[in-house]
C-alpha cells in the first residue's frame, strides 16, 4: 500500500509538472504570436488588419505592400528566428555547464562571432554568407580555445567562465582596434551591427538562419533530457546512459552554430542568450525540459524589446540597447548573490 500511494504521489506530481509546462510554453507561443501581429501592423502608419492580411497573401496595394513585405516583415521574421537562436543556444550552455553565469555572451563566443563578423566588414568589405561562415568558425575556435585554456589538473566551471570573461575582454579590445582602423564609411554600418539591431533586416538574408535553426534547433530540442542528466554531473549523467563526451559535442556544435548565424544576422543582441534561460526554468519549474520554452522568452524578449526601442520614446533604439538595459540589473544581481553564496 505504501508502495502503491508513493508511485501514485509521484505520477500526479509530474502530470502537474506537464500541465505547468504545457500551459507556459502554450501562453509563450501565445506572446509570441501577439507581438509578431504588433510587429506587422505598427509603425509609422498603422494599417489596418484586413490591409495587412490582404498585403501578406501578395495583393498589391500602395504603401502598405511594400512597408508590409519589404521592410515590417523581414524584420519580425529577423527577430524571431534570432530570438529563437540566442533563447535556446543560451539555456544549453547555462543547463550544460550548470551555471547561469556560462551564456555565450558572458563567456566570449558571442564576441568571438562578432570579431569575425566585423573583420570581414571592415577589413574584408564582405557580408551576407561569407560573414556567416566566418562567424560560425570563430564561434567554434573561441570553445575551443576557452576549453583548451580551462583544463587544469581538474575541470572546473568556474575556471571555464573566467577565463571565458577574459577571452571576451580581449576580443572586444580586437573589435576596438578594426573600428580605429576600419574605413570611416564602413564604421557607421558596424556601429549599427554591434549595437544589435532588427533595422535594414531583408528577406534575402534570413534563409541561412532559418535553415540553421531548423536543422540543429530539434537536436537540442530531443536531447532536453540528456541535457537535464549532464546537469546533475558527470558520474550521474553516466550512470543513467547517457554519453556524455557525444552528447556535449553535439549540443555545443548546435548551439554555436545558432548563436553565431543569428549574431552574424543581428548583431550582438546583449543579455538575450543569458536571460532566457534563468527567465524560462523559473515559469517553467523543474521535471522538464525549459529549451523549448528559452526559445520562446527568446523570441518576446527581442520582438517586445524591439517594440519598445521603435515606439516607447521619442528617439528609436536598436533593440540590443533596450534588452542590455534589460539585462545588466540581473547579472549584476547574480553576481552579488553568486559571490555571497560563495559560488564565484
Amino acid at each position: 500500500m505504501i508502495n502503491n500511494n508513493s508511485v501514485t504521489f509521484i505520477m500526479a506530481g509530474r502530470r502537474q509538472r506537464r500541465r505547468r509546462w504545457l500551459l507556459v510554453t502554450g501562453l509563450l507561443t501565445a506572446l509570441a504570436c501577439i507581438l509578431c501581429c504588433f510587429m506587422l501592423l505598427l509603425g509609422n502608419t498603422i494599417y489596418p488588419v484586413n490591409e495587412v492580411l490582404r498585403a501578406l497573401s501578395g495583393e498589391q496595394i500602395n504603401g502598405v505592400s511594400f512597408a508590409i513585405n519589404t521592410i515590417r516583415l523581414p524584420r519580425m521574421l529577423t527577430g524571431l528566428i534570432a530570438g529563437f537562436a540566442f533563447g535556446i543556444a543560451g539555456n544549453t550552455f547555462q543547463t550544460m555547464l550548470r551555471n547561469p553565469l556560462a551564456s555565450p555572451d558572458v563567456i566570449g563566443i558571442t564576441a568571438g562571432s562578432s570579431a569575425a563578423a566585423v573583420f570581414c566588414i571592415l577589413i574584408l568589405h564582405t557580408s551576407g554568407a561569407i560573414v556567416s561562415i566566418a562567424s560560425v568558425i570563430a564561434g567554434l575556435i573561441t570553445v575551443l580555445l576557452i576549453y583548451i585554456f580551462s583544463r587544469g589538473c581538474t575541470f572546473s566551471i568556474g575556471r571555464l567562465i573566467l577565463i571565458g570573461i577574459g577571452i571576451q575582454a580581449m576580443l572586444n579590445a580586437l573589435i576596438s582596434y578594426l573600428l580605429l582602423v576600419g574605413a570611416q564609411q564602413d564604421i557607421p554600418a558596424a556601429l549599427r551591427w554591434l549595437s544589435g539591431s532588427l533595422n535594414g533586416s531583408q528577406m534575402d538574408e534570413l534563409p541561412p538562419l532559418a535553415i540553421t535553426v531548423l536543422l540543429f534547433a530539434p537536436i537540442v530540442i530531443l536531447l532536453g533530457k540528456h541535457l537535464s542528466m549532464l546537469e546533475l554531473g558527470e558520474q550521474s549523467a553516466i550512470s543513467l546512459g547517457v554519453n556524455t563526451d557525444m552528447t556535449r559535442i553535439t549540443l555545443i556544435v548546435s548551439a554555436v552554430c545558432m548563436i553565431a548565424l543569428a549574431t552574424a544576422t543581428t548583431g550582438p543582441i546583449a543579455f538575450v542568450a543569458f536571460l532566457s534561460g534563468p527567465i524560462a526554468k523559473r515559469l517553467v519549474g523543474a521535471g522538464f525540459s525549459n529549451a523549448l520554452p528559452a526559445g520562446l522568452v527568446g523570441i518576446n524578449l527581442v520582438l517586445g524589446a524591439d517594440l519598445i526601442g521603435q515606439f516607447a520614446f521619442d528617439v528609436r533604439y536598436p533593440v540590443g540597447i533596450i534588452t542590455g538595459i534589460l539585462g545588466a540589473p540581473y547579472l549584476i544581481f547574480l553576481l552579488i548573490r553568486m559571490n555571497r553564496k560563495g559560488d564565484l
